[in-house]
């Protein structure tokens, strides 16, 4: 099985140990792994913002990246989510919306991807600890993966879960949100600090690195003794 990994901007630039988990988690799974390097943003900061016309030529150039990808397998539902959102940019255009569909079809966020397309539930990982998983929004509410994470981490060896309350609510990342309302963000992300703190776990688990980046960048700033893993890193671990 050919696997072709939409990175995303933030595990390329930021947080590459993340890519490089994700691509021995998948190898050991029996899948072969391909990087197109032409890959760029998948355009989602500027659509949000609503600059849906100026963001079409990022679009088209993710859809060309990708057009002969048998599967496209990503680190975040939020980006995924992205591309499950180009068919209704080009609905209409004759060109692109029949292509703009043909990558949303066969595109999975990476925990989806071996559950629901490899079924696999138990990928051997091992890891001590006391944790707590963050459910980010964009991953669980539009994209629908909500259960295949847990699957996952349920069989890591060694894990002790708890549940994160209020994990319902967000972050406080939401993008450029965290840009545009700094001090409304920085409350929410207060809050979800605090909830992690009263799980008594150790370490932090997500699957998209933007919130990583945004409750990790406050963990770290307050000092507390919590580390923040991507759940590719967790599921790498042996």
């Amino acid at each position: 099985m050919k696997v072709t990994l939409f990175a995303t901007c933030l595990v390329d630039m930021f947080q590459g140990d993340v890519g490089k988990a994700i691509v021995e988690v998948l190898e050991r799974l029996g899948c072969e792994i391909e990087f197109p390097e032409s890959q760029i943003c998948c355009g989602q900061p500027s659509y949000n913002s609503g600059y849906v016309e100026d963001t079409k030529n990022a679009m088209k150039k993710m859809i060309s990246t990708f057009e002969h990808a048998e599967y496209v397998v990503s680190p975040s539902g939020s980006c995924a989510y992205m591309f499950k959102e180009y068919p209704n940019v080009f609905k209409g255009d004759p060109k692109w919306e029949p292509k703009a569909q043909a990558l949303a079809a066969k595109t999975y966020e990476f925990t989806e991807f071996i559950v629901d397309v490899l079924k696999v539930e138990d990928v051997g990982a091992h890891l001590e600890g006391k944790a707590t998983y963050h459910t980010s929004c964009h991953m669980t509410r539009l994209l629908g993966v909500k259960q295949a994470p847990m699957k996952l981490l349920n069989h890591v060896k060694g894990l002790e879960y708890t549940e994160l309350p209020g994990k319902e609510r967000c972050c406080g990342f939401g993008g450029t949100f965290s840009v545009k309302m700094g001090n409304i963000s920085e409350q929410m992300v207060d809050e979800k600090v605090c909830n992690v703190e009263e799980t008594g776990a150790d370490l932090l688990i997500g699957a998209d690195a933007g919130c990583l980046m945004n409750i990790g960048g406050r963990i770290d700033r307050q000092g507390k003794p919590i580390k923040v893993m991507h759940i590719a890193e967790v599921l790498n671990s042996r």
